[in-house]
């Protein structure tokens, strides 16, 4: 929960290239969707699964080669698969920041 609080805001503030100057409404449509990419929740079902897979994995690996603990594999490999979550997360935020300012007719490249 502290990774997820700390990266509350990643992928939805992101600033988006343009190709050519920024017109008047830039600013406001640029916050308009930035707003509705923070509404796609990284602690979603994609991210909780990935942490599931990932302390699964890690379990089973730490038991089956005994370097550690199946304990300490269940959390090394959930808070990996969580950190590969909320990075699926982060990216999908900013396709959102780009698609909408595209939809608002900005000539948005990336």
């Amino acid at each position: 929960m502290v990774i997820l609080s700390a990266c509350a805001d990643i992928g939805a503030s992101y600033q988006p290239i343009l190709d050519g100057a920024p017109n008047a409404s830039f600013q406001s449509d640029l916050q308009a969707c930035q707003n509705l990419a923070r509404g796609q929740h990284q602690l979603n079902q994609d991210t909780m699964g990935s942490a599931a897979a990932g302390g699964l994995l890690g379990a089973a690996i730490a038991d089956h080669d005994e370097s550690g603990t199946a304990v300490e594999g269940l959390v090394g490999g959930a808070l990996i698969g969580l950190v590969g979550g909320v990075s699926k997360s982060k990216d999908k935020r900013e396709a959102i920041v780009v698609d909408c300012m595209k939809g608002r007719s900005h000539a948005v490249v990336g």
